[in-house]
């Protein structure tokens, strides 16, 4: 999970204070709390919300300051924590999903991030009302054009360096770079003005599972407070601003989160994860002009070098009649070459096995085979279709929906590409079985709390100007 990105940063003696010691308000003062935040939010006209790795630590992404953070483990000598699932395959939290329904809602106008895992694009939040202040580690940009590219694979490096693939504009083809900073990197400007945009705009900036010690931006939240904003808190450990919160609340982001939501009557929006993959079937006549000579390769839609992450292996199979040999392609590249007769025709069966990590285990694609006809090409409307494919995964409370959402042919030499969406995740939220033993009281909701809290240094990061 963050594993990765923890061995990837350069090495420094001095992360900032580890091991820090987890505090848990009572039943009734967390709840008491609870009823504060969500006056406060339902009564705000600029929410921003600002998120560290404690909203991520309930989807199997290990913090780094706790007392099982991975600097802690490694300043006391002690094996990293297992990864539960791989990185990739990490799925959104309550509170990051929580955080869609209220952005939907018109009532949360912007989200700022530390986290490199992706997982608030993932859910849903827009990207023009993001910014990832350190980088996303499925991010990609090209550094000439400024085009952004999201992979379905953890991206090789870190520390803003070249990767292996280019821009796909035709105009442009500059090489692309990683979005992950290093501990000596700057803050990208666009996103750092973004978010001190909205941090003064803000009158409620809501920091969840952050402990508040990177500069500059533990320092974005205070920028609300001169056009009189509210800071609140939520976070097992004190932070160094605690002094400066409305309310500081200590309680599990995700306890805290479906409570708010639950005053609010909102529902939490459920996680679909829709992924996409391409089989490329090509064809030629042997020089006798009796046999067709093809291939067929399932890929990655990021390109023919690029792991395709979330596919396991791949049986190919044909129609009865045949007595074509099957074959099992268990290591990329997905690819199998065969000879057949050129007035043959038959189907081709796919039983694609999914990775660890997706909710079902394989699905199956038809693919017919004749020679002498060429399919048309099209390209549907991704958005409408992702919609009808989200729709019915909720409907059945499953995954594996899958369609074709494009087909581009060439005559010379004979070749067809698909691409095709699968819905590989679906994950329902019910905070009232989630929230444990917060039950919000019917009478309504108190007044606000001012809590006092220690100060502590932390590690800086440059800004670039």
């Amino acid at each position: 999970m963050s594993l990765g990105y923890a061995e990837k940063l350069s090495f420094i003696e001095d992360v900032g204070q580890v091991g820090m010691t987890e505090f848990f308000d009572s039943a009734h003062v967390l709840q008491d709390k609870i009823e504060q935040l969500a006056k406060l939010v339902e009564k705000s006209r600029h929410l921003v919300v600002f998120t560290g790795a404690g909203i991520s630590t309930s989807c199997g992404i290990p913090d780094f300051r706790g007392p099982k953070g991975i600097w802690t483990l490694q300043r006391e000598g002690k094996p990293l924590p297992e990864a539960s699932l791989p990185f990739h395959r990490a799925m959104p939290s309550m509170t990051h999903m929580a955080l869609v329904g209220l952005e939907k809602a018109g009532i949360l106008k912007f989200v700022i991030s530390q986290n490199v895992d992706g997982l608030h694009l993932r859910s849903g939040i827009p990207r023009e009302k993001l910014s990832e202040l350190h980088g996303n580690s499925f991010m990609e940009t090209c550094p000439s054009c400024g085009a952004e590219y999201l992979r379905d694979f953890e991206v090789e490096t870190i520390g803003l360096k070249e990767t292996s693939r280019r821009c796909s504009d035709e105009k442009c083809g500059a090489k692309l770079r990683d979005t992950v900073l290093d501990w000596e990197d700057a803050l990208p400007p666009k996103e750092m003005n973004l978010a001190e945009k909205h941090c003064r705009m803000g009158d409620v900036v809501l920091c969840l599972g952050t402990s508040l010690q990177i500069t500059p931006a533990c320092n974005l939240p205070l920028k609300s407070l001169s056009g009189g904003g509210k800071i609140v808190i939520v976070n097992l450990q004190k932070t160094p601003k605690d002094k400066k919160a409305t309310l500081v609340i200590h309680g599990f982001v995700d306890k805290v989160i479906a409570g708010v939501m639950e005053l609010l009557n909102m529902q939490i929006p459920p996680y679909i994860r829709i992924d996409l993959f391409q089989i490329i079937l090509t064809q030629s006549l042997s020089s006798d002009k009796k046999f067709v000579n093809w291939t067929i390769r399932i890929a990655s839609v990021h390109g023919l070098s690029a792991p395709l992450s979330f596919i396991k292996s791949v049986e190919v199979s044909f129609s009865n009649n045949q007595n074509y040999k099957e074959a099992i392609l268990d290591a990329q590249p997905f690819l199998l070459k065969r000879r057949t007769v050129r007035t043959e025709t038959f189907e081709i069966f796919l039983n694609l096995k999914f990775s660890d990590g997706c909710g079902c285990l394989n699905t199956q694609i038809q693919i017919p085979f004749n020679f002498e006809e060429s399919a048309e090409g099209f390209k549907l409307d991704k958005n409408a279709t992702f919609e009808k494919m989200r729709e019915a995964a909720i409907q059945d409370s499953s995954c594996g929906q899958n369609a074709v959402v494009e087909r581009k042919t060439v005559l010379v030499p004979k070749s067809e590409v698909t691409v095709h969406a699968i819905v590989t995740n679906v994950k329902t939220f019910d905070y009232q079985l989630s929230n444990g033993d917060v039950k919000p009281r019917k009478e309504g909701m108190n007044g606000l709390v001012m809590t006092r809290k220690q100060r502590s240094k932390g590690r800086k990061r440059k800004t670039r100007l």
